[in-house]
């Protein structure tokens, strides 16, 4: 996560959604940024923790920025990110496992190491289901959030890939598919806005 007191921005980072890759184009302008465990706050940890601080001790009360991800793809990036060789023999690992009983295991017991990532829904909202934001981007349309930082930072912000995944087949059944939809439905539902606003959905919050 990164704090930009001159743009008023703060950018929260959703796990595999190209915060990497945006944290690093983006380093020589934060004038916070946290890293490790603290990385990836939440937006209710970011609501409840982080900005009472900026309030109380720089003034600043930044608009919340994060980018979505297509559910599906957001476990898909998952999955392949824990094939990799540095995590086999490790519960978390998903060596060997095809995408399908993957996704069967998130769907039987999300609590099991190899599939305990959590949902974008859970990061992105408070409780009863707000989004504690003021702008949602959609990953898929990704030029959209580069054009309003280019507006924001007065230049282009160029990304580089970053932690990219492995190149593995990730084809399910679609009644897989279809289970999975039905199980991530707020997820599907608020990621359904952002598509529907463009790649840029607008939140008032305060």
């Amino acid at each position: 996560m990164q704090i930009f007191f001159k743009q008023n921005l703060a950018m929260l980072a959703v796990p595999k959604t190209g915060t990497t890759a945006l944290e690093a184009a983006l380093r020589g302008k934060a004038d916070i940024m946290f890293k490790g465990r603290q990385k990836h706050m939440s937006a209710a940890a970011f609501d409840k923790h982080c900005a009472p601080f900026l309030l109380q001790a720089y003034q600043l009360t930044p608009e919340r920025i994060a980018v979505m991800r297509d559910p599906l793809d957001h476990l898909r990036s998952w999955y392949k990110y824990r094939t990799r060789e540095a995590l086999r023999g490790s519960p978390k690992s998903s060596a060997g496992l095809s995408f399908e009983a993957y996704v069967r295991d998130a769907l039987a017991d999300p609590s099991l190491p190899h599939v305990n990532v959590g949902t974008q829904f859970k990061f992105l909202t408070l409780k009863g289901g707000t989004p504690p934001l003021h702008h949602l981007f959609a990953y898929e349309h990704m030029s959209v959030l580069l054009d309003f930082l280019k507006a924001r930072f007065g230049r282009p912000v160029v990304l580089k890939e970053a932690n990219a995944s492995p190149a593995i087949n990730t084809e399910i059944s679609p009644e897989t598919e279809a289970r999975f939809r039905a199980a991530r439905a707020e997820d599907y539902a608020l990621y359904t806005r952002v598509l529907g606003a463009g790649g840029h959905l607008q939140l008032e919050y305060s």
